[in-house]
């Protein structure tokens, strides 16, 4: 048993663009010039699908996280803008477990809630198949062009 993370960017289409585990670390490093051309200047839809394995062979799509990327006008990804929303969304989770319960607040503090929701989507039930498709393999899909 094992598993893989399989990655892809949605244009405004739908489409499913294939992207590399390896490309996404090079994008996600201090300082980096990897640029993504084909989405230079937009937000954009990432899927992370962790698929299970045995022998190598793919069992099912066990999880799936989305979020929006934000790629400058050269196609280069905003990564504080990323981990801003990470964050937020870890605040925002842990929030009612580690915040003591306010006693008479009539104001809630929902930053984080609103930040996260800014990072974050959720794929219908069409589009969850055809990506849960391809992170099988059972849908082809292009792969996206980093340029280093």
């Amino acid at each position: 048993m094992g598993w893989s993370s399989r990655l892809f960017l949605l244009s405004a289409d739908d489409a499913l663009h294939r992207l590399a585990s390896a490309a996404f670390d090079r994008m996600l490093r201090s300082g980096s010039r990897c640029r993504v051309p084909d989405f230079a200047g937009q937000r954009v839809r990432l899927a992370s699908a962790a698929v299970e394995l045995a022998d190598g062979i793919p069992l099912g799509v066990r999880h799936l996280a989305c979020s929006i990327l934000d790629f400058d006008v050269d196609g280069i990804l905003d990564i504080p803008r990323l981990n801003a929303h990470q964050v937020a969304r870890i605040d925002a989770m842990l929030a009612g477990v580690l915040d003591p319960p306010a006693q008479q607040a009539r104001v809630v503090d929902a930053t984080s809630r609103f930040i996260a929701r800014g990072g974050a989507w959720e794929p219908d039930r069409r589009l969850r198949r055809s990506i849960e498709a391809a992170a099988m393999g059972t849908q082809p899909c292009q792969r996206v062009r980093v340029v280093d």
